[in-house]
């Protein structure tokens, strides 16, 4: 059993519980050894019981500690003892996503596809290293003070086995794929399908599947169609909203194969959010019947050609001849085939048969003679066109094999004049056929995976950090462009990764691993907030503190004033850029500010205090100064304070915890021993901002 004041491992003590989750509790510790604070993840009891999810959960928790990433709750250490299996991980000073959505009812649609990007980008870098979430909600995306998105829990998830989901609370149920809730195989699109439901939540307030047990929401995650978030908040533009139903579709192979593709067109949707660019490809409309393309004609043509002899036309020619005869001999008169059938017969059964009457104009041959005189004449006719395509194709071979090099210079010239007419008015083909490889040598990878795509081929990627291309840029192409292939074949395409740079003299110069993840510090000055703290998640920066200030210039009032990183600057992935957002002139700008608010129960933060408790509430602004100092016994309490004169305070709740007492095994002795009752000061503290008064 956990207790405050413990040392785990000798060297992380507890200090006090900052949260409980269905299969485990996480305690805020001081990492003695480092010193510096850090949350550590207990399992609960019942699952710290159970070896074959112990094993699985440290398996995957190892996994996870390999993690490192801005957006990611890294993972420091695992661990086991004395029966406590733990992780240790990065403490993150902030707020659940779930609460912040409960706090603001719902987010804009910039915020919103902000988080989304960042919650993304952790995902890709999870997934690069094999590593499937399977539990993403926004109980498990965290957002700093700072305004850093982070994932966490990474590999627990995975770990547990069905009975241990479906006993967890009923959260997860709300954004698990349906692949996941018929028990099936889950793999990166689960991941996307449940940041899809995460977005929309974020964008409505709600989530889109609701039930009053978790079967019933599973069910509904399986067969009812997602509904559009445009219902319940039409100000989505169609680029999210259909980002959304794309990571949400039932199928995985209609949903974004990856996290790189929806980053991509998250990101998109934040430049150009009116257009409608977002594609879902649905299989069986790939796999139906439909009308062949040129290139398709052409391959045809070609196999055709390929396979089939002078001796095949012929007799094709022939065949279908004698059967448009055929069809023109069932089409005359009964009596007429019956004088034919029984023509030269003797016996008294031919005799009585009348004769049939004489036609005029009839040939003196009859039909018989007729018939073959027409035959023959078709055969020859088939020969003809045989001989001539035979000379052609003769004579197209001998001049590739070189039979008429003799010819003069002159000649030599005429030929391919001829040749490269021929080529004008011939659909473009070769030996090989197949369809010609489009040349998509030095575009995008996105863009020309895209376009080879459309034309029925498969791609993958190669990296060369030789090039001095910019990054993601395709530098080689194989098979080479221009040539022919068949639909679905493999074409690799070689992208540069951005590693090398040139001197000033026009010579290649390699960049060191640390230089290579440099980022550019995009102008925020000028900017609304919201604006600016979407263009550093883009910039792969992290946003800083935020101070109102005072500012000369009025036409910067409200905007972004100054920033701590210099704009066009080349900084690494991860760094702070404080902003500074002006409040006016100063000759009428704000000077004090309100609180206006309910304080609510410590047990939101804190499933062991008991409502009825006394809690000592104080109210601190910035400058230290007392503004609320009581004692409250019940919650919510509404508090209305003004003429405060610091934008910022700090809220701090002290109460008293008792913890039951407990016996437990002496891992030692064998021996159980009885854990008195104790009572335990705790402390809550709430950054708070101040509303500006008019």
């Amino acid at each position: 059993m956990v207790k405050m004041g413990m040392l785990i491992s000798e060297r992380y003590e507890i200090l006090e519980k900052i949260g409980t989750g269905g299969m485990s509790d996480v305690y805020k510790a001081i990492d003695h050894k480092l010193n510096r604070p850090v949350a550590v993840k207990v399992l609960k009891q019942e699952f710290a019981e159970n070896e074959n999810f112990v094993s699985k959960f440290r398996v995957e928790a190892q996994a996870a500690a390999g993690l490192m990433h801005q957006n990611i709750v890294n993972v420091y250490d695992v661990g086991e003892e004395r029966g406590i299996h733990f992780i240790v991980m990065e403490l993150v000073d902030g707020i659940t996503l779930k609460k912040y959505i409960e706090r603001k009812q719902r987010l804009t649609v910039k915020e919103a596809v902000s988080i989304a990007i960042q919650v993304a980008m952790g995902l890709e870098a999870a997934h690069n290293n094999h590593i499937i979430h399977r539990d993403i909600k926004p109980q498990n995306i965290i957002i700093s003070k700072e305004g850093k998105v982070k994932v966490t829990d990474f590999g627990i998830a995975k770990a547990a086995t069905s009975n241990t989901i479906t006993s967890n609370v009923m959260g997860s149920v709300h954004y698990t794929s349906p692949e996941q809730a018929r028990g099936g195989y889950s793999d990166v699109k689960s991941d996307i399908y449940s940041l899809g439901i995460t977005l929309f939540e974020m964008l409505t307030g709600r989530v889109p599947f609701n039930g009053d047990t978790t079967v019933a929401i599973a069910i509904k995650h399986i067969q009812e169609s997602m509904p559009d978030p445009r219902e319940f908040a039409p100000d989505t533009p169609v680029s999210v909203e259909k980002i959304v139903l794309k990571c949400c579709q039932k199928s995985p192979d209609r949903r974004y194969q990856n996290a790189a593709e929806l980053i991509n067109d998250l990101k998109r949707s934040l430049i150009t959010p009116d257009e409608d660019f977002v594609v879902i490809k649905d299989p069986d409309e790939d796999g139906a019947t439909r009308e062949p393309s040129e290139e398709e004609r052409r391959t045809l043509k070609e196999s055709t050609k390929k396979n089939g002899s002078m001796g095949d036309t012929m007799r094709l020619n022939a065949e279908a001849i004698r059967e448009r005869e055929k069809r023109a001999r069932k089409a005359k008169p009964r009596h007429i085939d019956d004088e034919y059938e029984n023509r030269g017969k003797s016996g008294s059964s031919a005799r009585r048969r009348k004769p049939a009457p004489k036609k005029k104009n009839r040939g003196k041959s009859g039909s018989t003679g007729g018939s073959s005189t027409f035959e023959r004449l078709a055969i020859i006719l088939a020969v003809v066109t045989a001989l001539f395509v035979g000379v052609i194709i003769i004579f197209l071979v001998g001049s590739r094999m070189g039979f008429f090099d003799g010819s003069a210079q002159s000649g030599e010239e005429s030929t391919a004049e001829e040749a490269a007419s021929f080529a004008s008015t011939e659909p473009e083909e070769d030996e090989a056929g197949g369809i010609k490889i489009p040349d998509v040598l030095g575009k995008d990878f996105i863009q020309a995976k895209t376009e080879l795509n459309d034309k029925g081929f498969t791609v993958q990627r190669a990296e060369d950090t030789t090039s001095t291309a910019d990054k993601n840029v395709v530098v080689a192409m194989d098979p080479a462009a221009g040539s022919r292939a068949e639909s679905g074949t493999m074409i690799t395409l070689t992208v540069s990764t951005g590693s090398v740079v040139t001197n000033a003299d026009g010579s290649a110069a390699k960049v060191t691993a640390a230089e290579a993840k440099q980022y550019e510090v995009p102008n925020l000055v000028g900017k609304p907030l919201e604006d600016a703290e979407v263009m550093i998640a883009e910039a792969h920066l992290v946003r800083g503190t935020v101070t109102e200030v005072t500012y000369a210039d009025p036409a910067l009032a409200g905007l972004i004033c100054k920033q701590s990183l210099e704009a066009g600057t080349q900084v690494p992935e991860g760094s702070v850029v404080a902003l500074e957002l002006s409040t006016g002139t100063g000759e009428s700008s704000t000077t004090s500010w309100r609180y206006v608010a309910d304080i609510d129960s410590p047990a939101l933060e804190d499933g062991d205090y008991t409502e009825g408790t006394e809690v000592h509430v104080q109210l601190i602004s910035s400058d230290g100064t007392s503004l609320l100092d009581t004692r409250f016994s019940s919650f919510p309490q509404k508090v209305n304070y003004s003429g405060i004169t610091q934008p910022t305070g700090t809220l701090v709740l002290t109460y008293s915890v008792t913890t039951p007492q407990t016996t437990v095994t002496n891992t030692e002795t064998g021996a159980e021993e009885v854990v008195p009752s104790s009572t335990q000061t705790r402390e809550q503290r709430r950054a708070i901002t101040f509303t500006p008064e008019n």
